[in-house]
C-alpha cells in the first residue's frame, strides 16, 4: 500500500498517548535527524526515542494503521544512506543500549539494539573475551546497527562478519509479527516462514549460483543462509538486511577469545594495486588483520597534527598493515617475522611498541574521515566507498579502478580491509557543478560495472542503502531481483520498513545533501581559508562518521563533551553541523516564515541557536574530528551574523567585555573586590551580568603583572636571546603569579624578558560571543604591536592556552595569513619554547605524580605533546586527562549551562583530582580550568610556569 505521511505534531499527539513518552517533530530534531554519515538528506516526519520494547512496538502499531514509514537507527554512521527516512526514525542509541547478559564460560551475550560495540567490548575484553566484528567506527557504531549492515571491520578476516556472530534475534517484521530466532523458545512464524521455504525451494538455482559466492558480498539480501543444506538459517539472512525487513529489538551474539599476544607488521609497496597483489602472500599466515593504506591519507595526518603523530613507516607509497596474533608468543613473533620477509613487500617494519601500534591504526580508523578531501583538496564524498572483490582479484581490481578514476576526472585514495578485499575510498564529485549529480551517477554507474566483472559486490559491509540499491541491476539478474521482491513482499508486505533502499530503490541521485548546498561566501567574518572561504563548504566537512559521539574515550580525545554530557544527538560536533546544514539549505525551520527569500540562510532560526546552545567552544572538534570540523568558529560565526547591529544577551557584554571591564577594575581592584563581597551585591551582580547565581566571582589581582614587571629591578640583559613574554587579560588583572613564575622560568633558560609597552588583548572573549568585528579590529592592534618584536626575530610566548590559540589559529581567519601569518609562526607556549632552548634542562620532578587537565584549545591548536615531554623527561609521574574542564570561558558562567557544565567536568577532571593523592599536583595552565577546579573541589590547580619556578 502506498505511504502516506500525516501531519507531524498529530503523529507524535498519538504516539505519546499512547505510551511513546520520547516522541519529537519539533524543527531541531528533523534537522538533526536528516542526515546520517552518507550523502543523503530526508527530513523524517518525527524521532522517537523508545525506553523499552513496548514503546518499540506501539510505535510500530501506529506506523502500521497510518500507513508511515520506519527507519530503525543506532548511531546514525551508515555511509549508504540506511539510517534515515522520511517517517518516523526510532533511535535505539538514547536508551535501549544496554549489555542484558554476559557468560563468560558460554561466551556468550544478549544486548539491546542500541548498545554500542565498544560497552559489548569493554564488558568483554575484561573476561579475557571480544565481539570479533570490528568496525572503524566502534567507539560509537551500535551492534544492531552492525546487525543491519553485516558490519564486518578490520579483524572480520579473523572472527568473521556481524552474520557469523549473531546467535539469536528477537525481531519484530514489517507485518507485525513478532519472531524469536536462535534462541530457547523460538517463535517462528509458520505462514512467513512456510511462505519463505517455499519461494527457497523454488528457486534454489538462482540463490546457489549468484549469492554467498565469497565472505564479502554483502549486497541484496543473504539468501544463502535459506538454503536446505544451511539450515534456513532466517536469524542470519535477517543480519545485512538493513531495516528494511524487520526491527531489532533484542540480540544474542558469540564472543570470541581474544589472542593475548599481537604484533603489527608493516610492509611497504611502490603503489596501492602492488598492495593489493600481495594479499594472497599474506593470508596463508593466518592474520587477524591485513588493511591496506594510501600514503596520501598518511600526509593529511602528518599535516593536520604534525609528523609526531604518524610513527616511523617502512618505505614505499601504500602499505598493508597487518596483526598477526596468538596464544604463544614465541610463534607470533616467528610468523610475524615471516610477514615481514614476503618477497612482494619493497620494505617491511614489525611495529613490537604498542603504542605505535595504536597510533597506526588509530590513522586506520580515522580514514573514512581523512579522506574526506581529496588530493586535490576540494572535499571529498562517500557513495561509492565500499566495493568488494574477491582477495586474489584485488590488485589487477585497483589498478582498473585508478584508470577509471583518471577517465571520470576524479581522485581519491584508497583503503580498506584488503585482506577481504573490500576497499574503501571517497572521492571528489564535483557536485559544485550545474552537471555534479550527473557527474556522480555516471561513475557510480561505470564503477557497479567494473566491480561487477570482477565477480565483486557493490558493498562489502556498509549495506547498499541509497547509493548503490539502484545498481543492484549490474550485479544481479532479474531473477534475483525479483527474488529480494518476493521476500520484502512475505516480510514486509507494506513497504512500512524502510523504503527507497534494496527493494523498488530511489534514485541514487535523490535527495543528495551536498548537491543541494550552494555555497555561501558574502559578508562573512571568518576566512574558511582551507575551504576557499565557503561557509557552507566548512560545514558540509561534516561527513557524518560521528566520532564525536564517542562515549567511550581515552584520554587523547576532547570532542564533543556536551554530547556525553546530555547523549542528545543535537548536542553532538554532527548534530550541529546537521543543524547548519539545513539553515543554509534554507529549510531547517520547515517553512520560511522570517521573510528571507529561498536559499537565504537564517542565521537566528530558534532550531539553530539551540544546537548550538551547549557547544562549550572547545575546539575539540578542530583536532578530534577526522574531517576537521571547526564547530566553535561556526557558533561564532552565527552568533555574529544573528545580533549584528542588534541587542545582544547580557553574557556578552559582561564576559564578553571581561578584558574591557578588567582595564577599568585595574585602576582601584580592591574596591571592586570588597563591593562585589557587600550583601547582596553579589547576586545583583551576577544576575545582571548573566551569569549563573552558583559561580564565584573571581577577585581582580591587588597588582596586575604588567604593574609588577615594570616595578622590578631585577632582570638580565645584555647578549642574552630575547623573548617577549605576552601577558594575556586573564593572566594580567586574575593571576599575576602565573606570569611572574614565568619570568624567572624563562631567566632561569638564559633569556632577558620583554614585555609589550601596554597589555595586548586577543579578543578571545569577543570571538566566543560572536563580536567579530570588534575582535578583528582588537586583533589588528596587537598584531600591529606583536609584529614589531616579530621583525626583529623575537619569539613570543602566551601563558593562557585559549588566547595562544587565537594568535595561532584564529587571528589568521580574521584577518589573513599575509597579515596574521608571521605572528601565528613566532608564538609559543612555553613548553614549546623550552623544549626549543639549547641546553635548557627542567628542574627535577622525580617522585613528583602530576595530574595534568590540558586546556581544550591547548590540546586543539598547539598539541599537549611538548607539554608531556618535558614532564616526563623531568621524571614525573604523569597523568593526562582527556576531555574538558567543562567552565570553557564564557559557557560554564553562563546562566542555563550550569548543570551541563558540572555534568561535563564529572567525565574525567572531577573523579582524577578526588582519586588523586593529597601531595599530587594538578597541573592546568587553562584560567578556565583552574577557575572550575576551585568552584567545584578542595583542589587548585597551578600553570606549568608555577610548576617549573617551584622547583628550580
Amino acid at each position: 500500500m502506498a505511504t502516506t505521511l500525516t501531519e507531524p505534531t498529530s503523529l507524535t499527539a498519538e504516539l505519546q498517548a499512547r505510551g511513546v513518552a520520547d516522541a519529537r517533530a519539533d524543527a531541531t530534531s528533523r534537522a538533526v535527524y536528516s542526515s546520517d554519515a552518507s550523502l543523503y538528506r530526508i527530513q523524517p516526519a518525527a524521532v522517537v526515542f523508545p525506553r523499552h520494547i513496548d514503546e518499540v512496538l506501539t510505535t510500530l502499531e501506529v506506523c502500521r494503521e497510518r500507513g508511515v514509514p520506519v527507519t530503525s537507527r543506532g548511531a546514525g554512521t551508515s555511509i549508504a544512506g540506511n539510517a534515515i527516512g522520511p517517517g518516523v526514525v526510532i533511535d535505539f542509541s538514547r536508551h535501549l543500549n544496554r549489555v542484558l547478559e554476559f557468560d563468560a564460560e558460554a561466551r556468550t551475550a544478549v544486548v539491546e539494539p542500541g548498545a554500542v560495540h565498544a560497552t559489548l567490548q569493554k564488558v568483554a575484553l575484561a573476561n579475557g573475551l571480544r565481539f570479533g566484528p570490528d568496525p572503524s567506527t566502534h567507539t560509537r557504531c551500535t551492534v544492531g546497527g552492525m546487525i543491519g549492515n553485516n558490519a564486518c571491520g578490520s579483524r572480520a578476516l579473523a572472527y568473521g562478519r556481524t552474520a557469523d556472530n549473531v546467535t539469536q534475534l528477537d525481531v519484530v517484521t514489517g507485518s507485525g509479527t513478532r519472531l524469536r530466532l536462535g534462541a530457547a523458545g523460538e517463535t517462528p512464524s509458520r505462514a512467513e516462514t512456510d511462505a519463505l521455504r517455499s519461494l527457497v525451494a523454488a528457486n534454489l538455482g538462482t540463490i546457489r549460483t549468484e549469492l554467498g559466492r565469497f565472505g564479502r558480498q554483502v549486497s541484496g539480501y543473504s539468501l544463502e543462509h535459506l538454503l536446505p543444506e544451511r539450515g534456513f538459517d532466517l536469524r542470519r539472512m535477517l543480519v545485512g538486511s538493513e531495516g528494511t525487513l524487520a526491527v531489532i529489538l533484542e540480540a544474542g551474539v558469540r564472543l570470541v577469545q581474544d589472542a593475548p599476544y599481537k604484533t603489527m607488521v608493516v610492509l611497504g609497496f611502490g603503489n596501492i594495486g602492488e598492495a593489493g597483489d600481495a594479499v594472497t602472500s599474506v593470508l596463508p599466515f593466518k592474520p587477524t588483520a591485513c588493511e591496506g593504506l594510501d600514503s596520501r591519507i598518511v600526509e593529511v595526518v602528518r599535516t593536520r597534527k604534525g609528523p609526531q603523530a604518524v610513527p616511523e613507516l617502512p618505505g614505499g607509497a601504500a602499505w598493508l598493515f597487518v596483526e598477526i596474533s596468538g596464544d604463544d608468543a614465541l610463534e607470533v613473533a616467528s610468523r610475524a617475522a615471516e610477514v615481514s620477509r614476503i618477497g612482494a613487500a619493497r620494505h617491511a617494519r614489525i611495529v613490537e611498541d604498542p603504542r605505535q601500534a595504536a597510533a597506526l591504526w588509530r590513522i586506520r580508523e580515522d580514514g573514512g574521515g581523512l579522506a574526506g578531501r581529496s588530493p586535490s583538496g576540494a572535499p571529498a564524498h562517500a557513495g561509492w566507498e565500499d566495493a568488494a572483490v574477491p582477495p586474489e582479484r584485488l590488485g589487477d581490481y585497483l589498478r582498473e579502478f585508478d584508470e577509471m578514476l583518471l577517465a571520470h576526472n576524479l581522485t581519491g585514495f584508497p583503503f580498506g580491509h584488503f585482506g577481504d578485499g573490500c576497499v574503501h575510498v571517497r572521492l571528489d564529485f564535483p557536485f559544485q557543478n550545474d552537471d555534479g549529480a550527473a557527474a556522480f551517477r555516471a561513475f557510480l554507474t561505470d564503477a557497479a560495472k567494473l566491480v561487477a566483472s570482477y565477480g565483486g559486490s557493490l558493498s562489502g559491509e556498509h549495506g547498499d542503502g541509497r547509493a548503490r540499491s539502484e545498481l543492484l541491476p549490474y550485479m544481479y539478474t532479474p531473477d534475483a531481483l525479483a527474488l529480494f521482491g518476493k521476500v520484502k513482499g512475505i516480510l514486509d508486505p507494506d513497504n512500512l520498513l524502510n523504503p527507497g533502499v534494496l527493494v523498488d530503490p530511489d534514485p541514487l541521485d535523490a535527495n543528495v545533501r551536498v548537491a543541494s548546498a550552494g555555497p555561501l561566501r558574502s559578508g562573512l567574518a571568518f576566512g574558511y581559508e582551507h575551504d576557499d572561504g565557503d561557509f557552507s563548504q566548512a560545514v558540509h566537512r561534516c561527513t557524518g562518521v560521528g566520532q564525536c559521539r564517542a562515549a567511550h574515550r581515552d584520554n587523547q580525545t576532547v570532542m564533543c563533551p556536551s554530547y556525553i554530557a546530555t547523549l542528545e544527538e543535537k548536542d553532538s560536533t554532527r548534530g550541529r553541523a546537521r543543524a547548519l546544514q539545513e539553515m543554509i539549505n534554507g529549510s531547517v525551520t520547515g517553512g520560511r516564515s522570517d521573510g528571507l527569500p529561498p536559499g537565504k540562510p537564517n542565521w537566528r532560526a530558534p532550531e539553530v541557536h539551540e544546537a548550538l546552545d551547549l557547544c562549550l567552544s572547545c575546539k575539540g572538534c578542530a583536532s578530534d574530528c577526522p574531517t576537521g570540523i571547526d564547530m566553535a568558529a561556526y557558533k561564532a560565526e552565527v552568533l555574529h551574523q544573528s545580533y549584528k547591529r542588534r541587542l545582544r544577551p547580557a553574557s556578552h557584554y559582561s564576559l564578553g567585555w571581561l578584558p574591557r571591564w578588567a582595564r577599568f577594575a585595574s585602576v582601584a581592584p580592591r574596591v571592586l573586590n570588597f563591593l562585589m563581597r557587600l550583601p547582596g551585591a553579589r547576586q545583583l551582580g551576577l544576575r545582571v551580568a548573566g551569569v549563573d547565581s552558583r559561580r564565584n566571582i573571581p577577585a581582580f589581582a591587588p597588582q596586575t603583572f604588567h604593574k609588577w614587571f615594570r616595578s622590578r629591578t631585577a632582570g638580565f640583559s645584555g647578549d642574552r636571546p630575547q623573548v617577549l613574554l605576552w601577558a594575556d587579560s586573564f593572566t594580567n588583572n586574575f593571576s599575576p603569579e602565573v606570569g611572574q613564575a614565568a619570568v624567572r622560568v624563562l631567566e632561569d633558560a638564559g633569556y632577558e624578558v620583554l614585555i609589550p609597552e601596554k597589555p595586548v588583548c586577543c579578543g578571545l572573549t569577543w570571538i566566543s560571543t560572536g563580536q567579530l568585528d570588534a575582535a578583528r579590529k582588537i586583533l589588528r592592534s596587537s598584531v600591529s604591536v606583536l609584529d614589531e618584536y616579530v621583525e626583529q626575530g623575537i619569539p613570543i610566548v602566551g601563558l593562557e592556552p585559549s588566547c595562544t590559540g587565537v594568535l595561532r589559529s584564529d587571528a589568521v581567519e580574521l584577518l589573513g595569513r599575509s597579515t596574521a601569518g608571521p605572528v601565528a609562526g613566532a608564538t609559543y607556549t612555553l613548553a614549546e619554547l623550552l623544549a626549543k632552548t639549547p641546553g635548557y634542562t627542567p628542574p627535577s620532578l622525580v617522585g613528583t605524580t602530576i595530574v595534568a587537565q590540558p586546556h581544550c584549545h591547548h590540546h586543539a591548536v598547539m598539541g599537549w605533546s611538548p607539554d608531556a615531554a618535558l614532564l616526563e623527561g623531568a621524571g614525573a609521574t604523569l597523568q593526562k586527562l582527556g576531555g574538558c574542564c567543562g567552565l570553557a570561558g564564557n559557557f560554564g558562567v553562563e546562566r542555563g549551562h550550569y548543570e551541563v557544565s558540572v555534568a561535563v567536568a564529572e567525565q574525567q577532571l572531577l573523579p582524577a583530582v578526588r582519586a588523586a593523592e593529597d601531595d599530587a599536583v594538578v597541573l592546568a595552565d587553562g584560567y578556565s580550568c583552574r577557575t572550575q577546579l576551585e568552584d567545584l573541589s578542595e583542589r587548585k590547580g597551578i600553570h606549568l610556569a608555577q610548576l617549573l619556578d617551584q622547583r628550580r
